[in-house]
């Protein structure tokens, strides 16, 4: 029997893979830094804009909680919202319009006000935009108001007249009508009876749009009354640089106030009547200078001898 005597090494050898040009080692490293940068700029990014669009919501914040109304609109509704059940006679709806209706035509208007009444606050929200002057007779009424409304213009006025004298007031100031109570001139320097002369001197060159005479009381002999308003509102009226002013007179149904607008404000200037407000728009007259009248076709007379003061507000 033969046996086989060559003996047959089998020599396994590890067979390194052959270098490609897409996986040196330096490729590699390039491309994890490649993968390191991306990340890192991505995350950059999206950190930026998350923390640009915080910072924004946080400033408008402030802005979004204040109320878009103007400071003065939104004390006006909280007033009446917590008055609607006040005892004190308001302005009908229609008048309130016609006063507002004036006020709108022209911007940012000058609007003086005789009188603190129930519709002061409304006054003052309506012509946010313009100036509102108050001149009332009471002085802690005018101080009160000042305080619990700040930024609003308010004065006192220091009446001399009495609702009693009125026929004698009327018959001066008729005779003097080329004189101390001309329909153009200074009221600072006036001495006419019914001129009221003590405001501050900015109130005098003010050019104002609309005045609404709407105090001060005027409802008992031994009140002010309101011919000293009436009258001084027409002078205001006539001594302006130019142009007209809308002056309105509340409660004109009473003799007073019927009497004292037909001389000083004239019929011949009444646009309308609304319920118990008189509307007139008187012309400038600066520019007439002595000749300049209060009415081209005075209807006015002295009153009767019915009493004054017996009409209720």
């Amino acid at each position: 029997m033969k046996s086989n005597s060559n003996t047959k090494l089998i020599l396994l050898h590890k067979q390194t893979p052959l270098p490609t040009s897409g996986t040196t080692p330096f490729s590699s490293h390039r491309l994890w830094l490649f993968l390191f940068f991306l990340f890192f700029s991505t995350a950059l990014f999206t950190w930026t804009l998350v923390t640009t669009t915080i910072s924004s919501t946080a400033a408008a914040a402030p802005s979004a909680a204040a109320s878009p109304l103007p400071l003065a609109v939104s004390k006006a509704l909280l007033h009446y919202a917590a008055s609607s059940n006040a005892t004190a006679k308001p302005m009908s709806s229609a008048e309130i319009a016609a006063v507002s209706a004036a006020l709108f035509r022209t911007p940012r208007p000058n609007f003086l006000i005789f009188g603190l009444t129930h519709e002061s606050l409304l006054w003052a929200a309506l012509n946010h935009q313009g100036r509102t002057v108050f001149l009332d007779e009471n002085e802690y009424a005018i101080s009160k108001f000042e305080q619990s409304n700040p930024g609003v213009e308010a004065y006192d006025v220091q009446f001399t007249t009495k609702l009693s004298q009125y026929p004698k007031l009327l018959a001066q100031a008729q005779a003097q009508a080329q004189g101390e109570c001309r329909p153009v001139q200074n009221l600072l320097f006036s001495e006419c009876k019914l001129a009221i002369n003590d405001l501050p001197n900015h109130i005098y060159q003010v050019n104002w749009d609309v005045i609404l005479v709407d105090g001060p009381r005027g409802y008992f002999p031994a009140a002010p009354g309101r011919m000293s308003a009436i009258f001084t509102a027409a002078v205001l009226s006539r001594s302006k640089k130019a142009g007209e002013t809308h002056v309105f007179v509340h409660d004109f149904g009473r003799e007073v106030e019927r009497v004292f607008s037909d001389e000083f404000l004239c019929q011949e200037n009444l646009v309308q009547l609304v319920d118990s407000l008189g509307h007139f728009l008187v012309a400038s007259e600066v520019h007439d200078g002595e000749s300049a009248v209060f009415c081209r076709n005075s209807s006015s007379s002295l009153p009767s001898s019915k009493d004054v003061g017996d009409e209720e507000d």
